[in-house]
C-alpha cells in the first residue's frame, strides 16, 4: 500500500500545490491557493485534539511538517481527513476523484473481501486511472509526464489480492515491523542469515509447544496484561464492560440528571415516572469516570469527570446503537423496531440500584449500569459515508450495553460542520498486531 501512501497521494498533493514536474493546470483550475493549503495543513494538525489516541499518532501538519508525514499518517489523512478538508476547495470533479481513491483504499484494507467485491474493486481502479488521465493528463501529448508509472500500478492491486490475499497479508507496514523484530536476532555479522533462520525456527518450535501442551500463558514472552483495577465496578449482567475510577457519590448527581434516569427506567419498564421514582434508591446512585469495553475495546471517558487539559485528546465522543420503533408516530400500529446508530458525547456514567417491585416486574433488587449521552444532531453523510453534524442535541440516559466504541471527529474548514470518524463501520480496516 506504499504505492498509494508514498506515491499516488503525494502526486495528487503536488498537483494541488502546483509543484508537479513544472506542469500547470492545463484547461482546469484545480491548484489550491497557498493560504488554503496552509489552512488545510493547520486544520489537519488541530484535528488531533478531537481524535482519540486509540486511533494512532496525532496527524501532522501536511503542509509544513514533511518529516512527520509517513506512509501511516498519509493513510489516515487520505481515509478520513482529506475528503473533509478538501470539500469545496477542489473543483467537484477533482474532489470526487479524491473520494473515489479514499473508497478504493478503504475497500482494500477490509479484513475480508469477497470475489464479487474484487470485480467491483477492479472496475473502480480502472475508472479512477481513466479519470486521472482525463483530469490531469487532459489528452495533451505535451503533458505525457503527468502519467507516472505509479498511477498505472493501481491497476494491478486487485491482481495482487487475487494471487496472495487481502493487502493486510502482505502490505509493507507489518513486513517492516516484522523486520524490526528480526533485527535483534542478528547476532553474527559473518552469518546474519543463519542467525535469522535459527530465530524463526526457535519461534516456530515455541509456538507449537504452546499449542500442543496448552501453556501459552506460561511461555508467553509478552508483558502480562494489566490487571483490572481493584477499585473498578462490574456486574455479571454486563459482561462486556467495566467502570473505572474515580467515582463520585449520589450527591454529585444534579436533579435534572436524576429525572432523566427516572425517565429512562420508565421507558424500560413501560411504567410511569411516579412509580419508578418510588423504587429508585437515589442515595445509592454513583457516578464513574471511565468505561472500558473488554476484550480489547476502547476506554471511554465521561466528560463531566474528565479534567480539562490543552494537550488532551478527546476520548468522550462515542457511537451507540439502539432499537428504534419505526411506527412510533402511528398510535395504533404494532411496534416495528430497527437498529439505528447514533453518535454523541459521553457525559456521565451511573450505577443505579432499584428495589424489588412487583409494579416493575422485579422480584429482587437489581443494579444497572447507565450512560448519559448528549446526542449529535446528525445532518447526513458524505459521498465516502462520513456522517456530520453542526449542533448538539438533548442529553439522554441509555443502558451502557448499547455504547459501542470511541469515535473521532474533524471540523471542516468552514468551522460549522463536524464530521465523524467511525472505525467500527464499513470503513473499518485491518490493523497489525505484533506476535511474540
Amino acid at each position: 500500500m506504499h504505492l498509494v501512501f508514498e506515491n499516488i497521494i503525494k502526486t495528487l498533493v503536488m498537483w494541488w500545490t502546483g509543484t508537479f514536474k513544472d506542469l500547470d493546470c492545463g484547461t482546469s483550475l484545480f491548484k489550491l491557493d497557498d493560504k488554503v493549503w496552509e489552512a488545510i495543513g493547520s486544520s489537519t494538525a488541530k484535528s488531533g485534539s478531537m481524535i482519540p489516541s486509540a486511533f494512532g499518532a496525532r496527524p501532522p501538519n501536511v503542509a509544513e511538517d514533511k518529516q512527520a508525514t509517513t506512509a501511516d499518517t498519509w493513510s489516515f489523512w487520505l481515509l478520513y481527513i482529506a475528503p473533509v478538508l478538501l470539500d469545496g476547495k477542489l473543483p467537484p470533479p477533482y474532489h470526487r476523484h479524491l473520494c473515489d481513491l479514499s473508497l478504493i483504499v478503504n475497500q482494500c484494507l477490509q479484513f475480508e473481501i469477497s470475489r464479487d467485491s474484487l470485480q467491483l474493486l477492479r472496475k473502480a481502479c480502472e475508472k479512477w486511472v481513466m479519470d486521472y488521465e482525463k483530469l490531469y493528463y487532459q489528452g495533451d501529448p505535451n503533458r505525457s509526464s503527468a502519467c507516472p508509472l505509479t498511477i498505472h500500478g493501481l491497476l494491478h492491486v486487485v491482481d495482487g489480492i487475487e494471487e496472495i490475499g487481502p493487502v493486510w497479508t502482505n502490505w509493507a507496514f507489518p513486513t517492516e515491523r516484522f523486520c524490526g523484530r528480526l533485527q535483534p536476532a542478528i547476532k553474527s555479522r559473518r552469518h546474519p542469515f543463519a542467525a535469522i533462520d535459527n530465530y524463526i525456527i526457535h519461534q516456530a518450535h515455541l509456538s507449537q509447544i504452546k499449542l500442543l501442551y496448552g501453556v501459552e500463558a506460561e511461555l508467553s514472552l509478552k508483558d502480562p496484561p494489566l490487571p483490572v483495577p481493584a477499585s473498578s465496578f462490574s456486574l455479571d449482567d454486563y459482561p462486556s464492560c467495566i467502570f473505572l475510577p474515580p467515582h463520585r457519590p449520589s450527591s454529585s448527581v444534579p436533579k435534572p440528571l436524576i429525572d432523566k434516569i427516572i425517565i429512562s427506567f420508565a421507558t424500560r419498564f413501560n411504567s410511569t415516572k411516579t412509580i419508578v421514582r418510588r423504587y429508585i434508591k437515589q442515595d445509592s446512585i454513583v457516578q464513574w469516570a471511565k468505561v472500558r469495553r473488554l476484550q480489547g475495546g476502547d476506554d471511554m471517558l465521561a466528560s463531566s469527570l474528565t479534567p480539562f487539559s490543552e494537550d488532551r485528546r478527546d476520548a468522550t465522543f462515542v457511537r451507540y446503537d439502539m432499537l428504534v420503533d419505526k411506527n412510533a408516530r402511528r398510535r395504533n400500529a404494532e411496534p416495528l423496531y430497527e437498529r439505528q446508530t447514533f453518535y454523541g458525547q459521553l457525559q456521565n456514567l451511573f450505577v443505579v440500584t432499584i428495589s424489588a417491585a412487583d409494579e416493575l416486574q422485579l422480584d429482587t433488587e437489581k443494579t444497572f449500569m447507565l450512560a448519559a449521552i448528549q446526542r449529535c444532531r446528525m445532518q447526513g453523510t458524505t459521498f465516502t459515508g462520513a456522517a456530520h453534524y453542526e449542533q448538539m442535541g438533548a442529553v439522554e440516559v441509555v443502558d451502557i450495553s448499547v455504547v459501542q466504541c470511541l469515535i473521532g471527529r474533524i471540523r471542516a474548514l468552514d468551522e460549522r460542520r463536524v464530521f465523524i470518524i467511525d472505525r467500527s463501520d464499513s470503513l473499518q480496516a485491518s490493523y497489525y498486531i505484533a506476535g511474540e
